[in-house]
């Protein structure tokens, strides 16, 4: 029998075989963070038709039933069935766009000019059998010979020392011993045993994205990214700020990211047979809220004033205590944060943008779930950070999803009969929109006249393209078996996010005494700014109207900065220092920054003199 997915594709099941695993058989994986014994709830996929039997579905509320919603794990076809992944329940590994950039992953890394040097530093010891005559405690034993090698101090906790008698037995007393600096042992491995490996993980608002290292050359094996399951306890931060602490949901978050951080790494592991064992140090980086939401600790401070979080820097703790399924014993290191809104993803980003060492000018902007921006060289660095909330990932938007395959990228809408043309990544059917498709839809509405410039539909215009939907008024962006639209309700969020980031942008840089003028480069980071197209996001008044090519693409800079630490010490001191040298500025109480956003809710701005070349296009 046959599974028919929404995309066209259809793959093959065996009789008494549930979708989970036929899916995951094709290489289309699902988050099943429980293993796919049905308790976790988030294999969610959709039957069109076709007959089918589920065994339990107490994860799924009555309103999901009735809209034919079940779980993968838990469903069986008794035939052919037509079905339809959830965008949340879909886990991307070995995402083609971020496999396809990893030459420049490791390119960037070389042009630090940096050797590889992991957080897990490793020395070979041969150490004497005990007799009856030489009877000293195994621990004792190890000791010795430390010193023997001028290691003084070495210090070792009650994990290291319950295994450590086994360990060395086992490995016939001829061992590498792991270890971090600070001079802490961490386990003891075979000295045969070569393989060594790492992660890279993004803790995202929205997305959780995770890369698996190979730290003896720094090669990408493999990348795996999902929707952080967090969202269904609120879009954005100060939402689940108020579930952990109002709802007491730290726990319930906590356990949220860790199984999504696992489900990729137990995913990626089995597909590679890779022991877990063998991952032995991680980096995590994430904004502030995300990062203290991860480690378990109250978050309640970073949203009332005076914003102060709990940690900055945090202390290299170990991977039992975060629950990541590596080895229990690895390293975690976590980017520093600067203040309560600008986290270790934007130290994360300066430094793979490298802004911090260029004497020129340069404005960074990682466009996300939070806006945040900074401005500086390698003199001087300020920061800032506006809730844009999560419409460019795909969240609150009706067809919104992420930059990934099957998402319409590019829209045009011709100018006489309004019909759209879409380019879509991965060349497939479209399945949604991603914020790139986004900006492009609403700058063509926009100069096309099927919008005006509050963002409001003109309904006067007369065409199939515009029209009442269940959610009022939409614009079909493409006509297919699954009809993608824009409403009237989308394009509102997206005004908000575009009009909050470019206040972000004018308020820091008139603090500073500065304008646009003075600003040499912009660096410009996030899930979908590979395919974010200048032009239009000027049009709409989400990028400031500069000369094109000062504009540079970086992609996920909070992932590609881990990479970087993941890999080498002096970059890690390089984070540490970029993290000290940032002043915050806090937009939350500037009158200026509400001032410049209610500027900026029109398309493209309330003064068009700031916007030239768009005025240009409308006249």
């Amino acid at each position: 029998m046959n599974i028919k997915l929404a995309t066209g594709e259809s793959i093959p099941a065996a009789a008494g075989e549930n979708i989970l695993s036929a899916l995951k058989k094709s290489g289309i994986y699902l988050v099943a963070s429980c293993g796919g014994k049905g308790t976790c709830g988030k294999c969610r996929i959709k039957i069109h038709s076709g007959e089918y039997r589920t065994s339990a579905s107490g994860k799924l509320s009555q309103a999901d039933k009735k809209k034919g919603i079940v779980l993968a794990c838990q469903t069986f076809p008794e035939n052919d069935i037509s079905v339809e992944i959830l965008e949340e329940a879909r886990l991307v590994v070995g995402d083609r766009i971020a496999l396809a950039k990893s030459k420049d992953l490791s390119e960037l890394f070389r042009s630090f000019d940096k050797e590889i040097t992991p957080i897990v530093k490793r020395l070979n010891i041969k150490l004497p059998p005990p007799t009856i005559e030489d009877h000293i405690s195994d621990l004792e034993r190890l000791n010795r010979e430390l010193e023997m090698k001028g290691i003084k101090g070495m210090r070792f906790s009650r994990t290291f020392i319950s295994s450590m008698a086994d360990d060395l037995r086992k490995h016939n007393w001829e061992i590498h011993l792991a270890y971090v600096d600070g001079h802490e042992a961490i386990f003891v491995t075979s000295d045969k045993q070569t393989s060594r490996y790492g992660i890279a993980v993004d803790v995202g608002t929205t997305t959780i994205v995770v890369y698996l290292i190979d730290l003896s050359d720094g090669k990408l094996v493999d990348v795996g990214s999902t929707y952080n399951s967090q969202i269904r306890y609120g879009d954005d931060v100060i939402t689940r700020i108020l579930h952990a602490t109002e709802g007491n949901g730290l726990e319930e978050l906590r356990e949220t990211v860790t199984d999504d951080i696992n489900s990729i790494t137990d995913t990626i592991i089995e597909k590679h047979g890779i022991n877990k064992e063998h991952i032995e140090c991680a980096v995590i980086s994430g904004n502030t809220a995300m990062s203290h939401i991860f480690w378990g600790l109250d978050p309640e401070h970073i949203r009332e004033e005076p914003y102060i979080p709990t940690v900055n820097s945090f202390p290299l703790w170990k991977a039992g205590t975060a629950r990541l399924h590596i080895n229990k014993q690895a390293p975690v290191y976590t980017l520093p944060c600067v203040a309560s809104y600008v986290g270790g993803d934007i130290v994360s980003g300066l430094l793979a943008s490298k802004m911090h060492r260029n004497h020129e000018i340069a404005l960074f902007m990682d466009i996300g779930t939070n806006g945040e921006i900074a401005i500086g060289n390698n003199e001087w660095l300020m920061t800032a950070a506006c809730s844009a909330g999560p419409c460019f990932e795909g969240s609150g938007i009706k067809h919104g999803m992420r930059a990934t395959e099957g998402a319409i990228e590019a829209v045009k809408i011709a100018a006489d009969t309004f019909e759209p043309s879409v380019s879509v990544i991965g060349n497939t059917t479209p399945t949604g929109i991603c914020g790139s498709g986004m900006i492009d839809a609403i700058s063509e509405m926009f100069l096309s006249g099927v919008i005006d410039q509050k963002g409001k539909f003109v309904r006067e215009i007369k065409t199939d393209y515009l029209r009442e939907g269940d959610e009022g008024m939409e614009f079909v962006v493409y006509k297919g078996a699954k009809d993608i639209v824009l409403t009237e309700v989308d394009i509102e969020n997206i005004m908000r996010a575009k009009a909050a980031i470019y206040a972000g942008i004018s308020s820091l840089i008139k603090e500073i005494g500065f304008s646009l003028d003075n600003i040499e480069r912009v660096y410009i980071a996030g899930g979908f700014g590979n395919y974010l197209n200048i032009d239009r996001a000027v049009i709409i008044g989400m990028l400031p109207d500069i000369p094109k090519e000062k504009f540079r693409f970086l992609g996920n800079t909070s992932v590609a900065g881990a990479y970087l630490c993941l890999l080498s010490e002096k970059l890690r001191e390089e984070a540490e220092d970029i993290a000290r040298k940032m002043t915050y500025m806090e937009l939350s109480v500037s009158r200026n920054f509400m001032d410049e956003y209610m500027s900026a809710l029109f398309l493209p701005h309330t003064d068009m003199a700031l916007f030239p070349t768009v005025e240009k296009l409308m006249k």
